[in-house]
């Protein structure tokens, strides 16, 4: 059974009460997600019939969720936080809302990259951050790297988000971390300068936008790209086929990966429910939800694809620990500021 929670409630219950009772439920787990899919309730579904444990959920996002869990105190009742990209789940962690854990099975079943060093968070799904290009207008020879960008020969030629993307943080702390704060801070003031319009919009507007020819060259995740693939609206498949998909950085370091991830709450009163609920986010049937349901990329190899995902074959991924992409945040901030990238 799944209890699901909305967290469209008067402010004032963020202070004065808690959409859970409080202590400890021998079948029970409460999950505080920021990931608004669907798809999702079929891992829920699939763990409490696996374990008999019952999932209570309250959605938010995560500034909101993180909130929460700081005005509820030592009274919250959260277990698990779940959220979407490791500089959201860092600003948690110094938040103090997740405790480290030791699970032999996360160790064993996730790839170093997608643990965090004092196990207080871990990364469940994959996206890639890719390159897409106007197949009518131009040569996807030209390019193959992120540092490509930020090359003079493409002025007026880039479409990606803003600066408050947490998406776009997360690509510029890659950068610090393989490039020093410098060499950042010079790609992405090329990146401004090559732009082709200001930033607008989410990561489907930055690839429509290559589509139409407002730029040559869009950057987004992957799987906004493959919903306009599956969409039941001819004219998002139209924009899709228009449009080519490119995996940075393949001769170096390898793609920019974020996640979707999930840590155990710091006061969980369901402690060892919260492992076991994190532990099957990692079991193959978990795993191919996350991969069938907003066609993310699995982090546990072997584990089925979606067929355009399997269609791309297999790719170069930046192994970089996903924690120090939280780490280096705030100078990605900064940068961001100092360039003019609004």
């Amino acid at each position: 059974m799944i209890t699901y929670r909305h967290l469209a409630v008067p402010f004032a219950m963020l202070v004065a009460g808690s959409a859970f009772s409080a202590g400890a439920a021998a079948n029970e787990v409460n999950l505080y997600s920021a990931r608004h899919y669907d798809s999702d309730e079929h891992l829920y579904e699939a763990f409490t019939e696996k374990t008999g444990i019952e999932v209570n959920l309250l959605e938010g996002d995560s500034d909101q969720l993180i909130e929460r869990i700081k005005r509820e105190g030592a009274a919250s009742p959260a277990d698990v936080m779940m959220t979407v990209d490791a500089g959201r789940l860092w600003r948690a962690e110094q938040e103090g809302i997740f405790q480290g854990i030791e699970s032999d099975v996360l160790d064993e079943r996730l790839p170093e990259a997608m643990r965090h060093p004092e196990g207080k968070w871990f990364g469940f799904s994959q996206r890639a951050r890719a390159i897409y290009y106007n197949r009518g207008n131009f040569d996807p020879s030209q390019i193959d790297s992120y540092e490509d960008l930020a090359d003079p020969a493409f002025e007026g030629q880039v479409c990606i988000r803003s600066s408050n993307n947490i998406y776009n943080q997360s690509l510029l702390a890659s950068m610090i971390e393989h490039h020093g704060e410098e060499g950042a801070e010079t790609w992405a003031q090329g990146v401004v300068e090559n732009m082709a319009r200001d930033p607008e919009g989410g990561d489907t507007d930055q690839i429509r936008g290559a589509a139409s020819g407002v730029c040559d060259l869009a950057v987004a995740n992957h799987y906004y790209y493959v919903r306009l693939l599956k969409s039941d609206d001819e004219a998002d498949r139209e924009a899709a086929r228009k449009v080519g998909i490119l995996f940075p950085n393949q001769d170096g370091r390898g793609t920019h990966m974020n996640i979707g991830g999930a840590g155990v709450v710091a006061g969980a009163p369901n402690r060892e429910n919260a492992i076991q609920f994190l532990e099957f986010l990692s079991s193959d049937e978990a795993q191919e939800i996350f991969a069938s349901g907003n066609n993310e990329f699995p982090v546990v190899e072997g584990v089925k694809k979606d067929p355009v995902l399997e269609s791309w074959g297999n790719f170069k991924k930046d192994d970089t620990n996903i924690s120090i992409l939280g780490e280096n945040n705030p100078e990605a901030i900064r940068i961001f500021d100092r360039v003019g990238w609004r």
